[in-house]
């Protein structure tokens, strides 16, 4: 029920269809123990031409003033909660300068120091503390991948385990090394398909399927909701769990934690308006345990 952090977010525009000129995926997640585990993913597109940005893109060299410090508040446009930056629609009482996106959040500013500026203007438009809610912020650089040729997986020389299994019934063997040996497969595929980037946190391809890292908890076709536009909804990227070594979760105590995030959005990528649609994303851990 608390408000949820901003993960990550990708540009993927679909080159072929004209009000999708411009298409983000904005990736959310809980990291208040003991959740650490809720997640939600919304989809916006809009045509090159809109009421939003310029059609012609923007220059390469930056002006020389957008060396400039920058104001942490927008002077026109939506209000922005001051601690996550989502929506704002709650103002401070008193100040009524101060916007924020729930009252938890609101809270959460004023113990940190809003409650000494409230009556500072200057200071309120000017000043925003770290919260130690929202996560370090990085840029994804994504490159193309080469196709990677398969290692050869050696495999264990029978003869050389040495030692006694026991009584234990031969059809539970038979079911535990079928079941193992499924689980090496999935992870030794993994970790070869990742080889040419080992600290990749993201693989994009969409309608591709995506790469598990585990045996257990992979979806079926009659796990993943179709949009209510009424099309299926296809993979469309997937979010590794080396992005964990960059979030600095557990400075909040437990770590957010998973194996493999895997989205899947509209196949048809439905028309929105100037909306934003709830997609579907599926969260797989190394060792999905009961």
């Amino acid at each position: 029920g608390r408000p949820l952090a901003f993960l990550l977010q990708l540009y993927a525009p679909l080159p072929d269809r004209a009000d999708a000129f411009h298409r983000g995926l904005f990736l959310f997640c809980c990291r208040v123990p003991p959740c650490c585990a809720g997640l939600r993913v919304f989809r916006n597109q809009l045509p090159r031409k809109n009421d939003f940005y310029s059609y012609e893109p923007p220059a390469e060299d930056p002006p020389p003033e957008a060396a400039e410090s920058v104001c942490l508040q927008l002077q026109s446009g939506a209000h922005l909660c001051r601690v996550c930056g989502c929506l704002g629609p709650k103002t401070c009482s008193r100040c009524h300068k101060a916007h924020y996106c729930s009252k938890e959040h609101q809270t959460l500013d004023w113990r940190l120091g809003h409650k000494q500026a409230c009556t500072q203007s200057e200071y309120v438009d000017r000043t925003i503390p770290d919260h130690n809610f929202l996560f370090p912020e990085f840029e994804i650089v994504i490159e193309t991948e080469d196709e990677i040729t398969p290692e050869v997986v050696e495999k264990v020389n029978e003869s050389e385990i040495i030692g006694s299994m026991g009584e234990a019934p031969e059809e539970e063997l038979d079911s535990m090394a079928k079941h193992e040996s499924k689980e090496d497969k999935i992870f030794q595929k993994f970790k070869t398909k990742i080889a040419l980037e080992p600290e990749q946190v993201l693989r994009y391809g969409r309608g591709i399927a995506p790469i598990w890292i585990s045996g257990e908890n992979i979806p079926q076709e009659k796990d993943i909701p179709d949009c209510p536009c009424g099309a299926k909804r296809i993979f469309e990227f997937q979010v590794m769990p080396q992005l964990l070594n960059y979030l600095k979760a557990d400075r909040l105590g437990r770590s957010v934690d998973w194996g493999v995030l895997a989205v899947f959005t509209c196949a048809e990528s439905c028309r929105l308006g100037t909306g934003y649609t709830e997609e579907f994303v599926w969260k797989q851990d190394i060792t999905d345990t009961p």
